[in-house]
């Protein structure tokens, strides 16, 4: 196994987060072997004594989960595997149900309609085709230069047989933070339901449920230092919903299979701290990023991809995106790996594609300066000395021969 160095700096938070202390600690009790572990690893659908204290534990961090995302009921909370499990269930669980439900009020026969943006995580993005694939009209709207969905360009393609509008929260490349409180409305308006996929959002700008207006959202506990392989789809109460995971009947039939009961731990435990930081670290990471661009955008051959003014709120305060002249994405990330720099391209779900990113190909960006996008993203443990060692390694990583 390779060994990272004690002093590697790491700066792709946006691919995923490192452990917190809060969500270790949480999870620390499940992790004991052997009989230690029979109070703790039960199975939260079993009736025994282990397995009512199992489902106890369950339910005492989906309490906190929902209250944390600003959800009005527990029961609107569904644990998941992750975000994409999330999104998956969200676009077919929700469309489907949709569909059913104005069948089953007289609609008849009709060709539903599903509207994405175009900047979208592969998590969204792959469903969507599946829908068109058994019948569905998808449209994919596109963003402007900035990279944003804006309600005038949302309305533009609805119509009265759209079932659903799903828009993320906020962008994992270019940290654009989309409008969706104004998005659900005008997907309300033409009786669409309205999900958003959340999970870049949390913990780096406000995230409640209830004032976003939404009927499902998307999250994942990694993104915010909790354990990888959990995450939650919120439905809104009496939303229209059909099971995408079928099974034993588990999450009140929403989705089946045994719930991690020590990563739900550690997701409460991380959703908890993220909301309650929020404030300070969107301030204290808005400022790195600020020092960051611009230093970059003094740098020759390097050009920030989207405009984010010094204490922008409508860009992640933890994403910097530039294009690079004359050098390819995968040369940047391992020049700087070399370093002792750990950066992306882009989405980590499709960091071994050849393939331009589609966001960049959305707001206009050709492929070949596509070729050379660097995405920077900060954290927690993110300090400054760690974005002046960074600033100071551009220059001899740009200029090596």
């Amino acid at each position: 196994m390779a060994k990272v160095p004690d002093n590697y700096v790491y700066l792709d938070y946006a691919a995923t987060a490192p452990l917190i202390e809060e969500a270790a600690q949480a999870m620390a009790p499940y992790m004991q072997p052997g009989r230690a572990n029979i109070a703790y690893g039960g199975n939260a659908n079993s009736l025994h004594v282990p397995g009512r204290a199992a489902f106890a534990a369950l339910e005492d961090a989906r309490r906190r989960i929902a209250r944390a995302l600003g959800a009005q009921r527990p029961d609107e909370l569904i644990l998941t595997s992750g975000a994409t499990e999330a999104d998956n269930a969200a676009l077919f669980g929700l469309a489907n149900a949709a569909v059913a439900a104005r069948r089953r009020a007289g609609a008849g026969d009709f060709t539903p309609h599903v509207v994405i943006s175009a900047i979208e995580h592969d998590a969204v993005l792959a469903p969507a085709k599946r829908l068109e694939q058994q019948g569905f009209r998808v449209t994919r709207v596109a963003p402007n230069r900035a990279g944003f969905i804006t309600p005038e360009a949302l309305a533009a393609v609805l119509d009265a047989n759209t079932v659903l509008v799903s828009v993320m929260t906020a962008n994992s490349e270019l940290g654009s933070i989309q409008p969706v409180a104004e998005l659900a409305k005008v997907a309300h308006a033409a009786g669409a339901l309205f999900h958003t996929d959340a999970t870049q959002a949390l913990g780096k700008t406000p995230v409640d449920v209830r004032a976003w207006g939404c009927d499902a959202a998307s999250f994942s506990a990694h993104k915010v230092g909790g354990p990888k392989g959990i995450g939650a789809l919120y439905v809104k109460a009496r939303t229209p919903f059909d099971a995408y995971l079928l099974g034993g009947g588990q999450e009140a039939g929403r989705r089946s299979g045994t719930q991690n009961v020590a990563g739900a731990a550690g997701f409460a435990a991380a959703v908890e701290a993220a909301q309650a930081n929020q404030p300070a670290e969107t301030q204290r990471l808005a400022a790195l990023r600020d020092k960051l661009y611009a230093a970059l955008a003094t740098t020759p051959g390097v050009h920030p991809t989207v405009d984010v003014a010094p204490g922008s709120t409508e860009y992640l305060p933890n994403i910097v995106h530039v294009l690079v002249d004359a050098l390819e994405s995968e040369t940047l990330i391992l020049r700087f790996d070399m370093r002792g720099f750990g950066v992306s391209g882009g989405s980590a779900c499709s960091s071994h594609s050849l393939e331009p990113s589609h966001v960049l190909r959305a707001i206009g960006i050709g492929d070949d300066a596509a070729h050379g996008a660097l995405r920077i993203s900060m954290g927690r443990y993110t300090t400054e000395a760690d974005i002046d060692n960074f600033i100071a390694a551009v220059g001899p990583v740009l200029d090596w021969e």
